[in-house]
């Protein structure tokens, strides 16, 4: 298991300096293997305002496509599952996604918003009637990776 780093603070023009929540464990991994992908990482973390509250997804990151084409954008909130309870664990990722999903349409529109999760999670949730009907009902978009082999396996849906 990868150590969490501590929390940090972010320079706020409006209000000052807004606190940093620590990052998941797989964050590194993430950031790699979207890269090697052909991502490029635009931000770190991608930085959402609601108000005079300040929303942040773990990355950000822009396609890199042909000259003719448009360059997909995605945020990206990674999630290691390594909780006591993996149904708690997908309480607070849920959570996490809806509550960004609203802001980012509004800020972002073009840029869609993936939950990064390892592939022991996904096969333990996600291919699961809980994880069926999540991934239906919220149009919940998904990153499955391998954390040991640090392989990316799985975009549901592509971009």
């Amino acid at each position: 298991m990868w150590p969490k780093s501590t929390n940090t603070t972010w320079p706020d023009s409006q209000y000052g300096t807004t606190q940093v929540p620590a990052r998941d464990s797989y964050h590194d991994v993430v950031r790699q293997l979207l890269q090697a992908d052909g991502w490029r990482i635009t931000h770190d973390p991608y930085r959402i305002t609601a108000g005079r509250k300040t929303l942040f997804v773990d990355l950000g990151a822009e396609e890199v496509f042909a000259a003719e084409r448009d360059g997909k954008r995605i945020a990206v909130e990674v999630k290691g599952f390594g909780g006591q309870s993996e149904v708690r664990d997908l309480e607070q990722a849920l959570g996490q996604y809806l509550l960004y999903l609203p802001f980012l349409r509004h800020q972002a529109p073009d840029r869609l918003l993936y939950l990064a999760v390892p592939s022991e999670a996904y096969g333990n949730l996600f291919e699961e009637p809980i994880g069926q009907e999540l991934i239906v009902e919220y149009s919940l978009k998904l990153i499955v990776f391998d954390p040991i082999r640090e392989e990316l396996l799985l975009w549901i849906p592509k971009p």
